[in-house]
């Protein structure tokens, strides 16, 4: 799917403070029309309601929206699940209209769906960019994005897609820990232990796998 397009003629940018800009995540079908316009709006690729009902009914945690004195100027779509063996968040839309681009919005929108797709369980974040949009493709760099694949003529235009992946650091236990696990990990597993004795209701009659 569509990133946010930043190519084209440059447009007025609207003078604001960015602490005028109220960022809500989705609440309800009152949000769906101000996102779908938004999107239809900006990016190359056609959606119908049923693909915005898909995310924001599924995944409304990871949607968010950004105001500008009660004007939508922003928003992006998300979704996460499993995906060959791996929980996986991705980003289906983001857009800012042209005239408030270049204010840090579309960082705080995404930045904030990234952090709930972490907390959440993700181990990566992807999705697909214009390999034309150098405004998107800054972006996501700067986020710390890599460009993991280029998918050729993938847009319903014929431009090619970059395939963008962000990877989470996976924490390092403390060597401490690794030894203690280790030690539990083998009173459990001491062939000299009878079976009994790991737990009062296995036995080898209940449990074919230590017959």
């Amino acid at each position: 799917m569509a990133a946010a397009a930043e190519e084209g003629a440059a447009a007025a940018t609207a003078e604001f403070d960015a602490s005028e800009v109220e960022y809500v995540s989705y609440g309800g079908e009152h949000h769906l029309p101000l996102i779908m316009r938004l999107v239809d709006d900006e990016l190359s690729e056609p959606y119908s309601i049923f693909t915005y009902r898909y995310f924001v009914y599924l995944w409304p945690q990871l949607c968010f929206l950004a105001f500008h004195k009660d004007k939508c100027v922003g928003t992006v779509v998300c979704k996460m699940g499993e995906h060959r063996h791996t929980y996986r968040g991705y980003i289906a839309m983001l857009v800012v209209i042209k005239a408030y681009r270049g204010k840090g919005i579309a960082t705080e929108l995404v930045s904030r769906s990234i952090c709930v797709m972490k907390d959440s369980g993700c181990e990566e974040v992807t999705l697909e960019a214009e390999v034309t949009n150098k405004g998107a493709l800054e972006l996501y760099g700067r986020l710390g994005f890599i460009r993991a694949k280029r998918l050729f003529r993938y847009y319903l235009n014929g431009v090619d897609a970059f395939r963008l992946k962000l990877l989470f650091t996976q924490p390092e236990l403390h060597p401490s820990l690794v030894a203690a696990a280790c030690e539990e990990g083998d009173q459990f597993h001491d062939d000299n232990s009878p079976v009994d004795q790991l737990h009062p209701d296995v036995s080898r009659e209940s449990n074919p796998h230590f017959a």
